[in-house]
């Protein structure tokens, strides 16, 4: 490597060709130049080390070329090499920083009453022209709007707010966007090779990241990083020059997070305390900002806004002079926090779509809706949803009540059916009588009365006579219940075929809540 120059000065774009980043600024003074549509004077604005100077420089050449103007300048004529070496006597160059006052800009004034010495313009470029003071400012209006025809003004600036609107309505300004950090990145690789020089990606990419956006700032790092690292720029001498956390920490520190594991983040928590607390959360960020680019599974988009906001609530720790080890232990904890609801997001969303979600129950009819106006086909859609409803509790219940049990009428709040079970269904149906009057008055209404009409169906089994006593139900109706047959219901936890409550426990839901939760102790109740 040349080591007279450095690489910011070495590698300085000699046309709009080399100029990095900046192709909407290139394209419209390119085709400005091709066809003479030329203003008298210009302002870049920008970044620092967005290349403001050097596009003024290149579109200057291309002013004074010999052979023309052009957005391509032929590099070989005498006019095009002393532009290249900062000496052509009608180019002239002023710092508005160091020559701010009224003065300088009178001599200016001055210079534009001459023609050009041997080229067809005489062009002033004056630098951080926002330093000017007012009064400079105002001397500089008139000669700004209407300069003699020879004179070209191309001013740059970082702040273009500072400048008098009066000097903006007389210029064409362009805005120097702040360079994309793959665009700097593959520069670095071009200039790497053309030094002969290795290097690792990832490294690369920690650079342009650390010169936010511009490239002058990244070069100046990239001389660093070359000499810190002895002609290898790698990670790991990298993040040491800059003080920043190795890619490779984060990885293992969030692993830790996502795999709860406190006592390594306690440890990870530890190693960082040599490093600045607010650019380890700038890092943070920034790690979490590649997952987000790159897609990652285990990142999702929900888990990475709780994790911002806890970063972001950490630098408002920071402000209250709080001690970075702390807020950043406090932090990392919070994330754990974090991941609980994200546990609780997927418990939600896997009982959505598993077959745990039944039917919502049926809103309770106004009591004070008259039974009369409910059609026959609604009342028999009703019993149909209570037969399910009974079956999706118990089988054996369901099983008898469907083939047993059909629907009559229901009027004045009186749920009445008629019932032709035979013995074995009648215990079932007495044992499983406060499940079906549970649900019966979920679906009919919290006060519905049940009544039932002997059966009429002619079986091959021999039938009650009037004699014979009927067994009554064991559990008491209301008073204006009729008795029901020897038919109706206990408990499901009686059947054999009920789940156990073990099985319950093994369920994958109900897991993945104790694993969630971490309850003391697990009581199993039934609804009824």
């Amino acid at each position: 490597m040349d080591n007279s120059q450095v690489l910011a000065r070495k590698y300085r774009p000699k046309n709009f060709d080399e100029l990095i980043g900046q192709e909407s600024v290139a394209q419209t003074l390119s085709l400005a130049l091709d066809s003479n549509r030329l203003s008298h004077a210009y302002l870049f604005s920008g970044l620092r080390g967005s290349g403001k100077t050097s596009t003024a420089r290149i579109f200057a050449k291309a002013l004074v070329c010999e052979k023309g103007i052009s957005h391509k300048p032929c590099e070989e004529c005498s006019s095009c090499k002393m532009a290249n070496e900062n000496r052509h006597i009608d180019i002239i160059e002023m710092d508005g920083a160091s020559n701010r006052g009224i003065d300088d800009i009178k001599d200016l004034i001055e210079q534009t009453k001459y023609k050009p010495a041997s080229s067809r313009f005489k062009i002033f470029i004056i630098d951080e022209v926002h330093m000017l003071t007012i009064q400079a400012s105002n001397a500089l209006l008139k000669t700004l709007e209407e300069p003699p025809p020879y004179i070209k003004f191309i001013l740059a600036t970082t702040d273009p707010l500072k400048l008098p609107a009066t000097i903006l309505s007389r210029t064409q300004h362009f805005r120097f966007k702040n360079i994309a950090q793959n665009k700097i990145v593959e520069h670095l690789r071009y200039i790497l090779a053309q030094e002969n020089i290795e290097y690792e990606d990832e490294a690369l990419s920690i650079l342009a990241r650390s010169g936010n956006g511009s490239l002058r700032d990244t070069l100046t790092l990239l001389d660093q990083a070359i000499i810190y690292s002895k002609n290898f720029v790698d990670v790991a001498t990298v993040t040491d020059m800059l003080g920043v956390v190795d890619p490779k920490f984060l990885d293992e520190l969030f692993d830790a997070i996502l795999a709860k594991d406190k006592n390594t983040i306690i440890q990870k928590t530890k190693e960082l305390d040599e490093y600045e607390t607010d650019m380890v959360i700038d890092e943070l960020v920034e790690y979490l900002k590649q997952k987000l680019y790159g897609g990652d599974n285990k990142y999702s988009t929900i888990l990475i806004d709780r994790f911002f906001r806890v970063l972001s609530d950490a630098k408002g720790l920071l402000a209250l002079n709080a001690d970075g080890s702390f807020v950043l232990l406090l932090t990392f904890y919070k994330m754990l926090e974090a991941l609980k609801l994200k546990d609780i997001d997927e418990l939600i969303k896997t009982l959505e779509d598993s077959s745990l979600q039944k039917d919502a129950i049926s809103v309770e009819k106004p009591q004070s809706l008259a039974p009369e106006a409910l059609q026959l086909k609604e009342q028999k859609d009703d019993f149909t949803k209570l037969k399910e409803r009974i079956s999706d509790r118990n089988i054996a219940l369901g099983e008898c009540f469907n083939k047993s049990v059909e629907f009559v009428s229901f009027s004045d709040g009186v749920l009445t059916w008629q019932s032709c079970a035979d013995e074995e269904c009648k215990k079932t149906l007495t044992h499983g009588f406060g499940v079906i009057r549970q649900f019966v008055q979920e679906i009919y209404g919290v006060g519905t009365k049940i009544s039932h009409t002997p059966c009429t169906k002619t079986t091959d089994e021999p039938k009650t006579t009037k004699d014979e006593p009927q067994e009554e139900p064991k559990e008491e109706l209301d008073s204006t219940e009729e008795s029901y047959p020897s038919s109706c219901v206990s408990d499901m936890m009686s059947q054999t075929n009920e789940i156990d409550s073990n099985d319950i426990l093994k369920e994958p839901f109900v897991k993945k809540a104790l694993d969630i939760f971490e309850p003391k102790k697990v009581t199993i109740q039934s609804k009824v």
